[in-house]
């Protein structure tokens, strides 16, 4: 598990490395709860809406805000996070299986010490594949979803090391339809967005293990 890193933005901030105070690395944070919970509400009537609103916010952030990933270099030239435009068949209703259920991750880390996920099961995708679904076994909590799929490292395609789907303990969440064991998950692979540490190497990130990777083209969501 060498290769197994972890973004400081979601298990821990690393300020001093990145030249970032507590109180902009807070007010990050804040900021992105509040962009997640106003894109669940555009989304409710057009998920197509809340996805321009979601692109324009995050280039905002990343452009001007002192937590960004970006380094003050990237900044002077940037133009926005290169994203692409919606496709609503990459939208999905789906129900959590229990499938894996109850297997126990720990990933020895350089940054955190020893960090342990549980897997809560696994999202089946029609035609695409299977994500196994995880539960941060520490401070916080949360669910999270990596993925890696055929684009990766390719040419005009997305990051290499995968992107993220749901971060829930950072407030990328799209919701849930129905209640109880009927429940499904609204996962909408056109707002995946890149680790912090695509932009920044003061920062480690998950990877897409074996159980979240994809063999199809996701060619939505944030490239690279």
């Amino acid at each position: 598990m060498a290769e197994q890193h972890f973004d400081g933005t979601h298990f821990g901030e690393h300020g001093d490395a990145a030249g970032m105070s507590a109180l902009d690395i807070a007010d990050w944070r804040l900021r992105t709860f509040a962009l997640y919970a106003t894109t669940r509400k555009i989304a409710a009537d057009s998920p197509a809406e809340a996805h321009s609103y979601w692109r324009q916010e995050r280039d905002r952030m990343f452009g001007t805000h002192p937590a960004s990933a970006l380094t003050a270099e990237a900044k002077a030239s940037f133009g926005g996070l290169r994203t692409a435009d919606y496709d609503p068949i990459y939208r999905f209703y789906v129900p959590l299986t229990l499938e894996g259920a109850g297997r126990e991750m720990n990933v020895e880390t350089g940054t955190d010490g020893l960090v342990r996920f549980v897997r809560l099961g696994t999202f089946d995708l029609p035609e695409m594949g299977q994500l196994a679904v995880w539960k941060l076994r520490g401070y916080g909590g949360g669910i999270f979803v990596p993925f890696r799929d055929a684009t990766a490292g390719q040419p005009g395609g997305s990051y290499g090391a995968g992107r993220y789907l749901l971060d829930t303990i950072k407030g990328a969440f799209h919701g849930v339809r129905g209640s109880g064991p009927d429940a499904e998950f609204i996962l909408d692979f056109n707002f995946a967005y890149n680790p912090s540490c695509a932009y920044n190497e003061a920062w480690a990130c998950p990877l897409a293990g074996p159980a979240n990777r994809l063999a199809v083209d996701i060619p939505v969501g944030e490239l690279y």
